[in-house]
């Protein structure tokens, strides 16, 4: 049997990522060495962005729903230096704890920087100092800016199956077998979900917050979006519907034990989920004197799907906690210096080494 092509939108709404971080730090090192701004005072005054020190973090290409994710987080380490017209010169370091799609598209914090003089503290090296303070933050934002710009345009097409125009012209993917063969369709049966060999995937993670804090993070409508980065519907009582991720999963809350565990059907609305079939995901909170292990047990997982979803769910929660600022404490390494990660608005999917 010859197998049919997915139609552009179908092939495209599956979840995907590619990592790119090695080419994000040659970004970064060769852009912002092109960083240069002038003051007036003291005369002649002329400051640089000398050399890229470090870049840590990383940095990733998303798609989900058709649509492509920027997904960031770095710290970069800078030399700077500057000059004046009576030949004096000053030189320092800058860290930039975070650079990051929700500092620079999303707006959700502004840049922090940290300055220091390294060269002799003369008068003249000081107002170059803060010359330094004044007008580099603003010119390395707009090539922070330019950053997001330039990993679509190198790494999109990677990920995004066909072209704007294939979109336009593709037919949609068959309902059933039974019409694309060229049978009468038939009304749908919801009665019974089809029978599916399954496993169970689990993952987890730990946190320097309460297990009250999490629990409310991943009940409260109004928090969910915090780490979701997209819309939910939510309330944490027992036989009630939910909707995460704008609807990509939904399910019914089985049972809820405030800080302790989270029990819920879940189902994933993919083109690869079979219609009418519903996982378990259960969700425990064991915290201890200084921090919380959430484990996450997703009992049903389609036969062949563990993989994606092990790092799906990563993405979901693991992940998606992490980028509010939570410190992870297992799995995810931690930074030299304290800083808030903040990483995807959207699910992990299949990863490309670049």
């Amino acid at each position: 049997m010859s197998s049919t092509p997915m139609a552009y939108s179908t092939a495209n709404w599956h979840w995907k990522n590619k990592t790119v971080t090695p080419w994000a730090k040659a970004w970064f090192e060769r852009e912002l060495v092109t960083v240069e701004v002038k003051g007036t005072s003291p005369e002649g005054a002329v400051v640089a962005v000398e050399r890229v020190v470090d870049v840590e973090g990383d940095a990733e290409i998303g798609r989900r729903k058709s649509k492509l994710i920027t997904i960031y987080d770095c710290r970069v380490v800078l030399d700077w230096k500057a000059s004046a017209a009576d030949g004096t010169e000053a030189s320092g370091k800058l860290v930039i704890p975070e650079v990051s799609h929700e500092i620079t598209l999303d707006g959700l914090s502004d840049y922090v920087y940290e300055w220091s003089l390294t060269s002799e503290a003369s008068p003249t090296a000081k107002a170059l100092y803060a010359l330094a303070k004044l007008k580099l933050p603003t010119a390395l934002e707009a090539k922070f800016t330019a950053f997001p710009a330039d990993l679509v345009e190198t790494h999109g097409k990677d990920i995004i199956v066909g072209s704007t125009e294939a979109s336009r012209t593709a037919s949609p993917a068959p309902a059933s077998t039974a019409s694309a063969a060229g049978t009468s369709a038939q009304p749908s049966v919801t009665k019974a979900a089809p029978k599916v060999n399954t496993s169970k995937v689990e993952v987890e993670g730990t946190f320097q917050a309460s297990a009250s804090d999490l629990f409310g993070l991943l009940t409260d409508e109004k928090r969910i979006p915090m780490w979701s980065r997209a819309p939910a519907k939510s309330e944490a009582k027992a036989d009630t519907e939910y909707s995460l991720f704008g609807g990509g999963v939904r399910g019914k809350y089985v049972s809820l034990t405030p800080s302790k565990e989270i029990k819920q059907t879940w189902s994933l609305q993919s083109p690869t989920w079979p219609s009418g079939h519903e996982a378990t995901l259960t969700t425990t909170l064991d915290q201890s004197t200084d921090s919380t292990k959430v484990t996450l047990s997703l009992e049903g997982v389609p036969t062949g799907m563990e993989d994606e979803l092990r790092r799906n769910l990563e993405g979901y929660y693991i992940h998606g906690f992490k980028s509010i600022g939570f410190g992870v404490l297992s799995k995810l390494p931690r930074p030299a210096s304290p800083r808030s990660f903040r990483r995807c608005q959207g699910l992990r999917g299949q990863n490309i080494e670049a």
